[in-house]
């Protein structure tokens, strides 16, 4: 197998244009969210979209790198910061987003919306954070 950089590229372009979709909802504020409907489920739509692009680009870097296989979702976030692709103590941040796609897509459990709305907003630019650590590790290790 050989590393398809356009599939992860192409990823990663889909999570910049999901967090655009997300600044334009937040636009107003998270107050603003909250108050309608439409916005809130759009931003657990986007949140679940954000997430599985994430996915995708851990199980294509663990697959194509032959990195240990992780158990769970959760697990790829922590294998990529056992190998220096995402720093360690970011990918223990944001590993929750996988717990939290979970309940929005299976319904787990009820979602707090308000502790929704509130974190995503909130920690948004984690999303960003991702993208970069990814884009660094392909412009210093071209695969």
């Amino acid at each position: 197998m050989t590393f398809e950089q356009n599939f992860v590229t192409a990823k990663l372009s889909m999570i910049a244009d999901y967090l655009e979709d997300a600044e334009r909802i937040f636009a107003r504020g998270y107050e603003d969210v909250l108050k309608n409907v439409e916005k809130r489920l759009a931003t657990e739509r986007l949140c679940q979209l954000l997430v599985d692009a994430m996915l995708a680009i851990n199980h294509h870097f663990i697959k194509e790198l032959n990195l240990k296989v992780s158990d769970d979702l959760q697990g790829t976030f922590y294998i990529l910061g056992e190998n220096n692709i995402l720093p360690m103590d970011f990918a223990k941040k944001i590993v929750p987003v996988v717990s939290i796609r979970n309940r929005l897509v299976h319904k787990y459990e009820e979602i707090d919306k308000e502790l929704f709305v509130r974190s995503f907003f909130k920690d948004r630019d984690d999303f960003k954070k991702y993208v970069q650590f990814i884009n660094d590790y392909m412009l210093v290790h071209p695969l």
